[in-house]
């Protein structure tokens, strides 16, 4: 029996048994469609901290807050006109960055001492029964260590966590990076991060356009940091593999006699944003000191790649 095999039997095979470590203020990591969050119930201060003390994330670093449904969220911020309308879309691998509401009962560490709350409702059915069974907010950014790669399965998740956190099991995750995070600025959106919504299907979608911030903005919602989403290899981007380098390639390209993953041979953004953090996992656990990334186009999904690309590749601090 493998280390990590030891801990299947202490992790939640039902909504039920993961819902009530939720609702006893303890953490259990659970499963989106974006990839794997690290829960807790969002207005109980201890159980907060506990996401931050167990990731090792900076306090100043906001969480994202899943609702179960509109009603829950409307509690939580204020909706203007134009945040109701972005908000039709839930669910959907998107958040938005409202104001939040006096006495909204969320622990104040979740929101990391700002006047605003990031709200989402995601697009996945374990999720949303996790949601309604625990009956409140959870906050719940990624379930891995702060600024190492994202979890897109229950096994990444044992592994970063060495087997600590309990996680129920709902599949690899179908959209496999983070959301997309929108601010509503008055009249006006602002994106915060690029994420698995691209910005112009949101843009068509609503007839409304969408500002970018600038990559060194004020860190006012998750995933801003600068350094963050990395390996413990080096990275080298839009390239080609030199020897003794692991490769992550694109699209149709010559062979490498390396370690290498392909995240779409046929150029596909879906299936490479699908495949990005499983296949770093599998480069980064190959010994290589250094992943070379093939060039990645930045429309639509590639705008969301690349952000994570570049800020994996980003000097660390």
């Amino acid at each position: 029996m493998t280390q990590h095999a030891e801990f299947l039997a202490t992790d939640p095979t039902t909504v039920a048994e993961a819902a009530a470590l939720l609702r006893a203020g303890k953490l259990c990591a659970f499963p989106t469609e974006t990839v794997y969050g690290l829960g807790a119930d969002a207005t109980d201060a201890d159980a907060v901290l506990a996401i931050y003390e167990t990731k090792g994330r900076p306090r100043f670093n906001p969480l994202i807050i899943h609702c179960a449904d509109l009603a829950m969220a409307e509690a939580l911020a204020e909706f203007s006109p134009l945040a109701q309308q972005v908000a039709a879309l839930w669910p959907a691998p998107l958040t938005l960055v409202l104001p939040a509401r006096p006495n909204n009962g969320l622990a104040d560490i979740a929101m990391a001492g700002l006047d605003t709350v990031a709200l989402r409702i995601p697009d996945h059915p374990l999720a949303l029964e996790l949601l309604a069974a625990v009956g409140r907010p959870l906050a719940a950014p990624s379930a891995n260590p702060s600024g190492r790669l994202s979890p897109t399965s229950a096994y990444q998740v044992r592994l970063g966590f060495a087997g600590r956190v309990p996680v129920i099991d709902g599949g690899p995750c179908r959209a496999g990076v983070e959301s997309t995070i929108i601010r509503v600025d008055g009249d006006r959106l602002v994106q915060l991060r690029a994420g698995a919504l691209a910005r112009s299907d949101i843009e068509l979608a609503l007839g409304v356009p969408i500002a970018v911030a600038e990559k060194d903005a004020a860190v006012a919602a998750p995933g801003m940091l600068l350094s963050h989403y990395a390996p413990r290899s080096q990275m080298r981007l839009n390239t080609t593999p030199r020897a003794g380098e692991a490769w992550l390639a694109f699209g149709a390209v010559p062979e490498f006699d390396g370690p290498t993953r392909n995240l779409s041979p046929s150029g596909d953004l879906h299936e490479a944003a699908r495949n990005l953090f499983a296949m770093l996992h599998e480069l980064d656990a190959s010994g290589a000191e250094t992943i070379a990334v093939a060039p990645i186009p930045g429309e639509g999904l590639g705008e969301a790649i690349n952000d994570r690309l570049e800020r994996a590749a980003a000097p660390r601090g």
